[in-house]
């Protein structure tokens, strides 16, 4: 994994990556946005645009400046919407005439476990749902997008939503928030599953990727090494949540607190979500349970 600091890229600036493929980095750095979000530009005449990103004159000003004479943005792709990825896609797509294409709006490839999570009373996690996203052109799981020269075949990869797509260049591939390099993807339900997550995880691994390109940092040159730990990452996590509980029941506040020791204040509130998202994973495998039906500050216990 390349180390934070070695990735610093200045915003607005279109840096070539590989031919056909520039990434423009948004002026939205954040704890959750690192140094903010990744905007791509794919194609040499007709382009698609992949994650516009937040609402910004100035990133608006650089993805148009980014068309060369000749070329003409002719596609606006949408990975999931968060307010981080989706929300200047609507003004990008006026200002070219190119139509917005993603999975679906904010609530599509919801999980059935987080509806009903989320019907019971399970609030939001809080990380910026983009609920008036509404794609022009809804792309399924499997489909190929194709431009001049280009074509992008569609993955779904619920998990950090349930909207959540990724896009296959080849033998490279968009992974959005899926995959990133500098850290591991939150996953908040009720619009984050875990059960998804790893799904997700498992089918990208099942492919020979060259190169990873994520919606935050930078590019992921070991594709199969950073899924693995991913994968292993939550697995050590579900396993140290599983050792807690064996002193008795405990709150995900609680368990974070115990687990995610070197986590700055300002993300704890994310680990809690992590936290949860493991708890509701176990309860699907009938590890854990809650004591007093499930809210995000509920103990759960040990089953068996």
């Amino acid at each position: 994994m390349q180390a934070p600091d070695d990735f610093n890229p200045t915003p607005s600036v279109a840096d070539l990556l590989q031919p056909g493929v520039r990434r423009i980095l948004a002026p939205n750095p954040s704890p959750m946005t690192y140094r903010g979000t990744n905007t791509y530009v794919v194609g040499q005449t007709g382009l698609a645009v992949i994650d516009p990103g937040p609402l910004s004159d100035a990133h608006l000003d650089a993805i148009l400046a980014a068309v060369e004479p000749g070329q003409r943005i002719t596609h606006v792709i949408v990975t999931h919407a968060h307010v981080d990825h989706s929300p200047l896609a609507a003004e990008l797509s006026q200002q070219t005439g190119a139509p917005v294409m993603g999975f679906g709006p904010a609530t599509a490839g919801r999980s059935t476990v987080m509806t009903q999570l989320l019907d019971q009373g399970l609030n939001s996690g809080g990380e910026g749902i983009d609920t008036d996203f509404m794609p022009d052109i809804e792309v399924a799981d499997g489909e190929t997008i194709t431009g001049e020269g280009w074509s992008l075949e569609v993955l779904h990869t619920p998990g950090h939503l349930g909207n959540h797509i990724a896009l296959a260049l080849e033998d490279a591939c968009f992974t959005a928030d899926h995959v990133m390099g500098w850290a591991s993807s939150l996953v908040s339900p009720p619009d984050g599953d875990l059960t998804d997550f790893m799904a997700s995880c498992r089918r990208l691994r099942a492919r020979p990727w060259r190169v990873f390109y994520p919606g935050h940092g930078a590019p992921i040159e070991d594709p199969s090494g950073r899924l693995d730990w991913l994968i292993n990452h939550r697995k050590a996590r579900e396993a140290a949540i599983l050792n807690a509980l064996e002193a008795g029941p405990a709150t995900p506040g609680e368990l974070a607190r115990q687990i995610y020791t070197e986590t700055p204040p300002a993300l704890l509130m994310a680990a809690e979500r992590n936290v949860l998202a493991h708890l509701i994973d176990l309860m699907g495998k009938s590890r854990v349970a809650p004591e007093n039906g499930l809210t995000a500050t509920t103990a759960f216990g040990l089953l068996g």
